[in-house]
């Protein structure tokens, strides 16, 4: 009698481990899941934050003449417009824009975020011949974890330059 009553003790431990084997693996597998698409969304948010940033800055924005209708020194008078850089023709800045720009962003950098439509960190370099321009915060120098980074060709004052979009976070995507 007392060995029929430790067997039916050992079978009931191991269907309870057994149980409790299938309950974790069942949690790490969702847990799992849950990080690898995190992480990725993280990154693709980034990525497409970055490509709507880049078109935003190449457009001339609304309305066209937008950095004469506000003060770079009052965030109440940036509502209603969008802010592209964008001068006459294809691929063009306007320097007063680009000047504008900066100083609403060394103003009050977190405000003009949603002004260009992201919600991560950005930076922008200008830089060809005489020319280099930084707008926004470095990603060095706020130890970033994660960028995305576009480059193309402007013209700026009639000159031929590099303009550097980087859409970053110091932030990690996954479970910390």
């Amino acid at each position: 009698m007392k060995c029929q009553f430790w067997s039916m003790d050992a079978i009931f431990a191991m269907v309870i481990f057994g149980i409790a084997i299938v309950l974790v693996t069942f949690v790490w597998y969702n847990i799992s899941n849950q990080f690898a698409l995190a992480s990725g969304y993280g990154v693709e948010g980034m990525q497409a934050q970055l490509q709507g940033l880049q078109a935003r800055l190449l457009s001339q924005g609304t309305p066209p003449n937008w950095n004469n209708l506000i003060s770079t020194g009052n965030t109440a008078t940036w509502n209603n417009i969008s802010i592209g850089l964008g001068g006459e023709g294809q691929g063009t800045l306007s320097t007063q824009k680009v000047m504008t720009l900066m100083a609403m962003s060394n103003y009050d950098y977190q405000a003009t975020k949603p002004e260009l439509g992201v919600g991560f960190d950005y930076y922008i370099t200008i830089r060809g011949g005489a020319i280099d321009l930084r707008i926004g915060r470095s990603p060095e120098l706020k130890n970033a974890v994660s960028e995305q980074v576009s480059t193309v060709p402007v013209d700026i004052g009639g000159s031929q330059a590099y303009m550097q979009v980087i859409v970053w976070t110091n932030t990690s995507f996954g479970v910390t």
